[in-house]
């Protein structure tokens, strides 16, 4: 495949609010060994793209400035001692950033076959959420059959996911959301319990059913210390974010007592061979279910490229359920 040498990319002009991203002309990144160029035809947008934009979530060595950390489209390069892909194959992948972009590179171990059930928009959809949420819940969290799992903001990319994977391995699902019908949709995703945090408290209910086993929180602040409490003895509380604050006051005599796990990771600036076996585990564990149609993502809604701005500011409204995707080639 000939390459171009430019390609239409959407930078972070300066820290600051989504009229930052501005689009602009970029050279095309060439493969270095073990990685593969993408033509991208759709990328996903995600909560860690606005920390960046926002000056609050720096790249790691080495990875693009570009926002992006998922992608769907076809591999138009592959770099030394690639052997798994070749190009034209559909590909989903995770990425250390530069997602925004009409080519992007990633190591060939952190990409996945489109799956049959789904096109490139929907596939643009996987990568970052279920890297995320299978690394945490089960690899991390250890969520078996028959669990009480709790996932907070279960309306968003990562909770609709949770609540799916949750459900088709097992688990009683609960989740909360803020109105009516985010609830409503965390019920039609296989969630037995959905509540509104703006009028119900999350703690009684789950104390009422024996306490979660696993509670997934992205929110942190004032809700680390009301997540303890809705545990079950010998209950995990996994953190992946902190919309609300990183700092609480927090009675660890209680964590003591009840012999309760406290943990967390994020996932960019974990090595590439973490990387690596999460997507072996997803394509040997996942990604049947997602072939069978079993497991899907959400979809919310769609702005093309040089949109990114209003992509970001859909999403930071939290008026969406699900996902929210660029299009960059389509397909």
């Amino acid at each position: 495949m000939t390459l171009p040498d430019q390609m239409t990319a959407v930078e972070i002009s300066d820290s600051g609010g989504p009229d930052v991203l501005r689009p602009v002309r970029r050279e095309v990144p060439r493969p270095a060994h073990g990685q593969i160029l993408i033509r991208v035809a759709w990328a996903g947008v995600n909560r860690p793209d606005a920390l960046q934009r926002a000056g609050a979530y720096a790249p790691p060595p080495g990875a693009s400035d570009l926002p992006g950390l998922e992608a769907a489209g076809t591999v138009a390069a592959v770099g030394p001692g690639v052997t798994e892909w070749a190009e034209g194959d559909a590909v989903c992948a995770l990425l250390p950033g530069g997602g925004y972009a009409e080519y992007v590179t990633t190591p060939a171990a952190h990409a996945l076959p489109v799956p049959k059930a789904l096109g490139l928009k929907e596939a643009a959809c996987l990568p970052e959420t279920f890297f995320t949420v299978w690394s945490n819940v089960f690899m991390r969290g250890g969520l078996t059959a028959g669990e009480r799992f709790l996932v907070h903001g279960g309306s968003s990319g990562i909770g609709t996911t949770a609540i799916q994977l949750a459900r088709a391995f097992g688990a009683r699902v609960f989740a909360t959301a803020g109105s009516g019908g985010k609830c409503d949709a965390c019920r039609e995703l296989g969630a037995e319990r959905a509540i509104n945090y703006r009028e119900e408290d999350f703690v009684e209910v789950l104390k009422a059913e024996g306490g979660a086993d696993l509670i997934l929180d992205m929110v942190g602040g004032p809700y680390i210390p009301r997540n303890v409490k809705a545990l079950a003895n010998d209950g995990r509380l996994v953190q992946i974010a902190f919309l609300g604050g990183r700092s609480a006051e927090l009675n660890f005599g209680e964590v003591m007592a009840r012999r309760l796990t406290i943990t967390g990771s994020t996932l960019r600036p974990q090595s590439d061979a973490a990387k690596a076996r999460i997507a072996g585990e997803l394509r040997e564990h996942v990604w049947p279910l997602v072939d069978a149609g079993r497991v899907a993502p959400v979809m919310d809604s769609h702005f093309p490229l040089e949109d990114a701005a209003k992509a970001h500011a859909r999403m930071e409204s939290s008026a969406h359920i699900g996902k929210i995707v660029l299009e960059v080639a389509g397909g």
